[in-house]
């Protein structure tokens, strides 16, 4: 057990993040202000607009929900937040000289988190965002004169052609180096030629760039002691600050929010295939502790913690489906295009005949009563940028992956009792039921912004799409009965 606790360790650090923006950004930043109170300064690069000052872009930053139990509790902590204006795509990140030579003489530990996760991202855009990005943050950091740890969130599907992905560092398919250099003379025809064949066996831009952003980290050993934390997939929290937060729906969320709106009714995954995911609050309080111990061991070589889930209190995907449905109807949204049902198919062609008459012909259907009505027409193309989404997904839900994670499991016992209870990653210690529910209710009031007050007028719209859903299975089912039969009548 370490001689320093977490908090004490951090209290009085200088802390820069990027990419503090998003979904785990956030989180990050609100733990480190609610658990580790008497750290110095959290510098946070936030993109620059006209018109806007340091001080309106902290603002907006800080009303966000996420805030708000720590805004009543502790308001004088925001002081402790410091906007530095900056974009990763340009030169030096777009930091001031004022702003670069603070962070030179104060800042001690890095969490580099900024990435764009689009799966659907042009090989160009990824590079610079994914990878390049960690190559000028690696430069400023090589620059920060009292710097004691420079942490790397990367993720879990970085290295697809491993079976089995231990914590330990993977050579990339290619240098990023020469990658980079690439992008530089290659158009974007040529570029766009060559996509599926420089990325294989990677299904998508992301876990590829992810890969190379990991080998470019590789140039920097020596310099200064570097982590890399894999998560998983990521999802809603269990507990902190609030059960059930998310603000945006990457990912299942997406699957989720598409099928409790009634647009999703089919999704293609093996009875088997058990999901990967942790909670964004045990996923943050495991690089808090990450970046925690590298600091203090200084190993010589980067070190790589995998947290996911690895078969901890895990379920399948369809068991997930029945959690859902269970909940919806609970608490279902304040508006559905149609009444949320959605099932998994163990097979394609299953998946495939479902999505054609749940949801490819009722968006055709609608659109032309929309256009006859002399309406704008939208149901077509909605399905269709589900299905490319939900092709992209199935690479993730037809697959179980092995994950090691030893060392990210082996944070419980090196903590003190009191601080295994702050900075829980103890995935056991989740109920289910209870996650679940918080899951769906969360995504309602956090993410579309319905209270409580709206539950009675949608729970009654969710029972009148029920027997109208219903009533039109059972005037299908008729008609397909009575054609069988009329053909049954004219052959015999």
């Amino acid at each position: 057990m370490p001689s320093i606790g977490v908090a004490e360790y951090y209290a009085g650090k200088s802390i820069f993040i990027t990419g503090a923006t998003g979904f785990m950004g956030k989180v990050l930043v609100e733990k480190l202000l609610r658990s580790c109170q008497d750290l110095k300064t959290i510098y946070i690069l936030v993109r620059k607009k006209k018109g806007q000052s340091a001080e309106s872009r902290l603002e907006t930053f800080i009303s966000c929900r996420l805030f708000e139990n720590l805004q009543k509790q502790n308001p004088k902590v925001f002081n402790k937040l410091r906007v530095i204006p900056g974009d990763i795509l340009e030169e030096g990140l777009g930091i001031s000289a004022e702003d670069l030579e603070e962070l030179e003489q104060e800042c001690q530990i890095v969490f580099n988190n900024a990435a764009c996760v689009s799966f659907k991202m042009p090989i160009r855009e990824a590079v610079n965002l994914n990878t390049v990005g960690v190559l000028k943050t690696l430069q400023l950091a090589e620059r920060m004169k009292k710097l004691v740890v420079f942490l790397h969130v990367s993720t879990a599907f970085c290295h697809d052609g491993v079976e089995i992905l231990e914590e330990k560092m993977y050579p990339s398919k290619h240098n990023p180096f020469d990658v980079i250099e690439c992008l530089k003379w290659m158009d974007d025809e040529l570029l766009d030629s060559l996509q599926e064949t420089l990325i294989k066996p990677y299904p998508n831009t992301y876990g590829y760039t992810k890969c190379l952003s990991e080998q470019v980290l590789t140039s920097f050993v020596g310099k200064f002691p570097i982590a890399i934390g894999r998560p998983s997939i990521v999802i809603p929290s269990a507990k902190e600050p609030m059960p059930g937060w998310i603000d945006n729906i990457n990912g299942p969320s997406g699957v989720v929010y598409a099928a409790s709106r009634g647009v999703l009714h089919s999704m293609y995954c093996t009875e088997s295939t058990k999901t990967d995911a942790v909670p964004v609050d045990i996923s943050i309080n495991g690089l808090i502790l990450l970046a925690y111990f590298t600091a203090l061991e200084r190993p010589k070589d980067i070190r790589v913690c995998n947290i996911t889930q690895s078969g901890l209190n895990a379920i399948t995907w369809k068991e997930t489906s029945a959690y859902w449905q269970k909940y919806l109807a609970e608490y279902p949204l304040s508006y559905s295009l149609w009444y949320p049902v959605a099932t998994g198919k163990n097979y394609k062609i299953q998946h495939q005949i479902a999505v054609f008459f749940t949801q490819t012909l009722p968006a055709y259907f609608v659109d032309l009563i929309l256009f006859i009505l002399g309406k704008k027409t939208f149901m077509i193309n909605l399905s269709k940028r589900l299905d490319a989404g939900m092709e992209v997904l199935e690479y993730y839900t037809v697959r179980n992956w092995t994950f090691k994670n030893d060392y990210f499991k082996s944070f419980e016992t090196k903590l003190s009792k009191d601080e295994r209870e702050i900075f829980t990653t103890d995935l056991m210690l989740i109920n289910l039921d209870e996650y679940m529910k918080n899951y769906i209710k969360g995504m309602r009031e956090f993410y579309c912004k319905e209270d409580d007050s709206t539950l009675p007028k949608a729970r009654k719209l969710h029972k009148r799409l029920y027997y109208l859903h219903i009533a039109l299975k059972t005037i299908v089912y008729a008609l397909c009965a009575y054609v069988i039969y009329r053909i049954y009548i004219k052959l015999f």
